[in-house]
């Protein structure tokens, strides 16, 4: 893997956990930073979210409460797909319940950065090791 490689991967992990964080949830600037434009998620709900939508909600949803539980992820694994394309998968823990998350993260330009293409959370049965 190269320099540029390597900074990619970090970069696209680096952008997956400050949409983690609750203080960045909340921050409608530092979503539109972070969200790619044609952005679309299928939450572990099963819901399907917009970029406008998750724009407009996200300080809302569970986890974005500066005083409230977090998203605890763990085994994170990264793969670069294409120059300016990279792949993330995890697991986390919210409130006692496990999801599987999996996200594309895309660089277009330097300008915007990396940001979230596309985000899918698969809930965990309790019984599932």
């Amino acid at each position: 893997m190269t320099d540029e490689d390597t900074e990619a991967v970090r970069a696209a992990i680096q952008g997956e956990l400050r949409l983690l964080d609750p203080a960045v949830r909340s921050s409608r600037a530092e979503t539109l930073r972070l969200l790619d434009p044609e952005f679309t998620e299928v939450g572990a709900s099963g819901r399907r979210y917009t970029y406008a939508e998750m724009i407009a909600d996200l300080a809302g949803h569970p986890g974005s409460a500066a005083d409230g539980p977090v998203h605890e992820p763990s085994e994170i694994a990264a793969v670069l797909l294409a120059p300016g394309v990279v792949h993330l998968t995890y697991e986390t823990r919210f409130e006692g319940c496990r999801a599987r998350r999996s996200s594309l993260w895309r660089k277009r330009d330097e300008e915007s950065g990396w940001r979230m293409y596309y985000h899918q959370g698969t809930p965990v049965p309790p019984d599932v090791p």
